[in-house]
């Protein structure tokens, strides 16, 4: 329980430093930066792809560019649109195969939160 509340703590941190960081830049954003964020926003909605799918895609797409905060956030929306632990590590296996021995620290990390998070 102390792990899961490890975690939790750590997400919640994550998420409102995320927050926080996107009101600042908001405030200062011109229309080109505005768009570009937005474009970001909706091209996660649902459309000939659904949700699960393109969480799966960002995730795949996070780890072979080795960003931890973009890996930490599709993480997070993947299990809470419900994708099972087993789907987790293909789509960690495939982004393995595309980005090579190098993305192993940033799955590593991604197991470890994904474990905490199933042993709630």
């Amino acid at each position: 329980m102390t792990q899961y509340k490890g975690l939790m703590d750590k997400l919640t941190k994550f998420n409102e430093e995320r927050q926080r960081l996107n009101e600042v830049v908001s405030h200062y954003a011109k229309s080109g930066m505005k768009k570009f964020l937005h474009l970001d926003h909706i091209t996660y909605e649902a459309g000939s792809l659904d949700k699960r799918t393109k969480e799966m895609l960002g995730l795949v797409s996070s780890l072979v560019l080795r960003c931890d905060d973009c890996i930490l956030y599709h993480l997070t929306q993947c299990l809470q649109l419900g994708i099972t632990p087993g789907e987790i590590l293909e789509v960690l296996e495939v982004g393995l195969l595309v980005g090579g021995s190098i993305t192993i620290p940033h799955i590593r990390r991604a197991i470890d939160v994904m474990d905490q998070s199933i042993k709630k």
